[in-house]
């Protein structure tokens, strides 16, 4: 790969994935692979329906492919049992969608703790320092008391982009995270993302329509019917 491992933060090899039953079935991913570093931003672009958000499933572990191989930090991850990968998920990937899936009746600084929760590896004064460092660095830092349905769109997307940053991810997906934000949240939204990210040294791999984000990533991969073209 001519690449030295700890860089590498995401490989995955020949990935196949079929939808749905008998007639319908459909071959969505048709043999991708893809590597991502960390410190880098990928965009991955192209019609809807070509297979993006599955790959992203994949990637974070949500799904299993059909076919082929990935690894996070240099672990075989594919055919690991789901409390591998769910364990792996919460360790090593943040996910930050469209829809920010707040828990709306908690507040932004513990909707930002919850991923540390699960982890379990900071004392609760350790949680909540972090959590209030997170919702400081994405501007946030004065509404942390306010719960989810009290934050406007574009802030209940950066409490999102927080919690996607709670436990120091080494990978960051991402899928349509500007999907519902006007032009100046999206910028926005995106520049936190990459600015954050390229500090912690974590790769981001984003699914996006949107080519003025795309033009800003370091790489764009554009998809078409199940393979990077």
């Amino acid at each position: 790969m001519g690449q030295s491992s700890t860089s590498l933060a995401l490989r995955c090899e020949s990935l196949h994935r079929y939808l749905g039953q008998n007639e319908g079935r459909v071959h969505v991913l048709r043999g991708v692979s893809f590597e991502a570093n960390r410190g880098q931003v990928y965009a991955i672009v192209g019609p809807s329906g070509c297979g993006k958000s599955t790959l992203l499933y994949l990637l974070g572990l949500l799904d299993k492919p059909d076919d082929g191989r990935i690894w996070i930090n240099d672990k075989l991850m594919s055919n690991s049992s789901d409390a591998e990968r769910t364990a792996a998920r919460g360790e090593h990937i943040g996910f930050v969608f469209q829809f920010h899936f707040l828990m709306q009746e908690f507040t932004a600084l513990e909707n930002v703790m919850m991923p540390m929760r699960k982890l379990g590896r900071l004392t609760p004064e350790q949680m909540k320092d972090r959590a209030h460092k997170l919702l400081d660095s994405v501007g946030l830092g004065d509404k942390s008391h306010r719960l989810g349905n009290h934050l406007s769109g574009g802030e209940q997307q950066r409490v999102a982009v927080a919690r996607a940053l709670a436990n120091q991810p080494a990978i960051i997906l991402a899928d349509e995270p500007t999907g519902n934000l006007d032009a100046a949240n999206s910028a926005m939204i995106f520049d936190l993302l990459t600015k954050l990210a390229k500090e912690n040294g974590q790769a981001v791999i984003l699914v996006t329509h949107n080519p003025d984000i795309a033009q800003r990533c370091d790489h764009i991969r554009p998809m078409r019917d199940g393979l990077f073209v």
